[in-house]
């Protein structure tokens, strides 16, 4: 055998030395120029200054371009267009908040946070609510390498090129700032992406100029522009990014949320300074009522403030409910109105044949949108507010809900109008009779071929929170039922390309996208084909503790009545609407198709264990070895139930690190307190 040779490192040429150095020296330059315009709006230099910076940077690269590294501040636009996002899975889920509107509720809220902690003295973090669009960014080694969009909170999109051009993004991170800041070299910062309202004001009034359409609002301006699939596009339109969460495999790093904002500050990101740590709920609400007076000054657009517990062991032991965290609200300002003219009134029919009014109005701006429609809700409803077409009414759009009409204005620039309408005896879309079921307020088409319920019931399966299509948005699913081509949801899985090729404005590269979000979402888990399959009163939640318990579409098919009330959270009246569900053989044959198609139809049943069954737990304090989810979950495998407060139904009180009232309240009660050790031997 011959020997090997050795390798032979050369030497960098003295004049690339030179080069590299002379590079590094400009990169920090501009690095801390774009911090102080971008991040602290306080410019040192004329933007003619630094386009001659940049542009050395440029030129000497250009010369060297063996050392040009991501990082380079030139590489935050490049490469060619995009061909389609990359799904993503978060490390932990991205949870959204759940909301309040009072300051009673507001304060309910923070009777709960006591009752649960058993704890007195809370600190809370008060911050404005951005009202952009989440986002996600993973730094290794402390630079950037990957963006990703909220989606469905489970997963969301590969951004990374588009979020690479907002200049108050860092593209990499010094170890010396990161170890000052407290901060690990692999970390996840989360936050809020969105468009300042004097650039998109700007934006618009280009737009105008040039006789194109203008952009609703930023928010849904944000959303659109960091899913443009050429980063360039993404570049032009000045966006910024605020974060305020800091993780590092998926957990909260820092002992208070407090000092994440501040560790984030510190490494050079750009976090929202009004922002304050407070001791009291009277605190908060005065925070509250300042920015709601001073909100129109800001130069980015609010729709309230979100409160959280400062101490993230508080956290952990307040949990989450299904969708969101416990430790945290979201206070709404109160919703924006307009007066406009209601003209008409026409009926929308939902996927579960629900009829709800909705009105169509002079268009009116409300909130930097323009609002055109309004929900009525129901019948009940509109014989509260004694409206009639032709009215003046009162219109409010509040965050992401839908604009409703909540008033009828009388007075006498206002005059009222004359013609009353009726609930409609036919469905508008199928010509069939509606129904009214006793005790209910809503209105119903019951055909099941109506082709408006086809419709929805189409989208809300391909929906991202259900079988996650990407692409199949309203536009082509009306096509797509228009034209015959699909007649129920397992159509889908039939579709050609040149099925799709024949449908207006559908391009070789676009049909073959949507082929691939129909394969992708086959494997998708058993609860998402369950809760796309639209049964009445079965939610996300319901479906995914029905796929635990049953571990097949099979099983849950078979199940009665009394066998599906064993199941969490439901009662009897969702099990009469599963059972009935099933009850129709056309549904049966659809999901025999759906699982000819390959859909995931079998999950891993969750079995419990009987060695706690019919015991009762409460936990307290900071737990060491365990989170709180960990050991509520270790309990609830081993077949006993955790409870949220003390009582005399309790069997065993789980006492950690500085232990609240609960635990005064097992002692004067006399329940049992034990250790995590005990924990563990009782559950096996």
């Amino acid at each position: 055998m011959r020997p090997l040779s050795p390798t032979i490192i050369c030497p960098m040429p003295a004049a690339t030395k030179d080069a590299g150095k002379k590079i590094e020296a400009l990169r920090e330059k501009i690095r801390r120029h774009e911090h102080l315009y971008y991040v602290l709006d306080q410019p040192e230099i004329s933007d003619t200054e630094f386009d001659r910076l940049m542009q050395q940077l440029k030129d000497l690269e250009a010369e060297h371009p063996s050392l040009v590294t991501p990082d380079s501040p030139t590489q935050r636009v490049g490469g060619k267009p995009r061909e389609g996002f990359v799904k993503v899975p978060h490390s932990s889920p991205m949870l959204s908040l759940d909301n309040t509107y009072n300051e009673e509720e507001l304060r309910n809220w923070e009777r709960r946070v006591h009752e649960l902690s058993g704890r007195s003295d809370v600190d809370y973090v008060c911050e404005l609510k951005l009202d952009g669009m989440s986002l996600a960014l993973l730094y290794e080694e402390g630079k950037l390498v990957r963006g990703v969009t909220r989606g469905d909170g489970s997963v969301g999109e590969d951004v990374t090129l588009n979020v690479r051009t907002v200049h108050s993004v860092p593209l990499s991170i010094d170890r010396e700032k990161l170890r000052k800041a407290g901060i690990p070299l692999n970390f996840e910062a989360r936050g809020e992406l969105l468009m300042p309202t004097a650039a998109f004001r700007k934006l618009n009034e280009e737009r105008e100029r040039n006789g194109l359409p203008t952009f609703a609002n930023p928010r849904n301006f944000t959303a659109g522009t960091v899913r443009q699939l050429d980063s360039s596009v993404t570049a032009q339109r000045r966006l910024d990014f605020f974060p305020y969460f800091l993780l590092a495999n998926g957990r909260t790093y820092f002992e208070r949320h407090w000092e994440t904002l501040t560790a984030l500050e510190k490494a050079g990101f750009k976090v929202n300074p009004n922002r304050k740590l407070v001791h009291s709920m009277d605190e908060v609400w005065r925070f509250i009522q300042q920015w709601e007076e001073k909100r129109d000054s800001l130069p980015y657009e609010i729709d309230g403030i979100v409160v959280k517990v400062d101490r993230t062991a508080l956290q952990d032991e307040l949990g989450f409910t299904g969708k969101a965290p416990r430790w945290a609200i979201a206070y709404k300002y109160a919703a924006r109105a307009g007066i406009t003219k209601l003209e008409n009134v026409r009926w929308q029919v939902g996927r579960t044949g629900k009829l709800t009014p909705v009105a169509e109005l002079a268009p009116v701006a409300i909130g930097g949108t323009t609002v055109r429609n309004a929900t009525l809700h129901n019948m009940d409803e509109i014989e509260r507010l004694g409206v009639k077409i032709g009215d003046w009414v009162q219109v409010e759009r509040g965050g992401d809900v839908i604009p409703k009409v909540a008033k009828v204005v009388e007075d006498k620039d206002h005059p009222r109008g004359h013609k009353t309408f009726v609930m409609p005896e036919k469905c508008p879309e199928c010509g069939t009779k509606v129904v009214r079921t006793e005790g209910e307020v809503d209105y119903r088409c019951v055909n099941a071929n109506c082709p408006a319920k086809l419709r929805e019931t189409i989208l809300h399966f391909a929906s991202r929170g259900v079988m996650n299509i990407d692409g199949m948005g309203e536009a082509l699913v009306n096509q797509l039922t228009d034209r015959g081509l699909v007649k129920n949801v397992a159509d889908i899985y039939k579709l050609t390309k040149d099925d799709l090729l024949s449908l207006e404005r559908m391009g070789d590269k676009s049909a073959q996208n949507i082929l691939d979000e129909i394969e992708n979402s086959k494997k998708l888990p058993l609860e998402r084909a369950i809760y796309g399959l639209g049964i009445r009163m079965v939610g996300e939640r319901t479906a995914q503790f029905l796929a635990e318990h049953f571990g097949s579409m099979e099983a849950l098919e078979q199940a009665g009545a009394e066998e599906l009330q064993n199941v969490n959270e439901v009662g009897p009246r969702i099990a009469e609407s599963i059972v009935e569900f099933f009850s129709i053989p056309a549904n049966r044959k659809l999901i025999e198709r759906l699982r000819d198609a390959d859909l995931t139809m079998t999950g891993k049943k969750k079995e419990r264990g009987t060695k706690l069954a019919g015991k009762t737990f409460v936990l307290t304090g900071t737990l060491v070895r365990y989170t709180r989810d960990e050991a509520k979950k270790m309990i609830e495998d081993a077949g006993g139930k955790v409870t949220g407060s003390v009582s005399k139904k309790t069997d065993y009180v789980v006492a950690g690190v500085d232990a609240g009232s609960k635990l005064d309240k097992a002692k004067e009660l006399g329940v049992e307190v034990i250790d995590e050790k005990e924990m563990e031997r009782l559950a096996g």
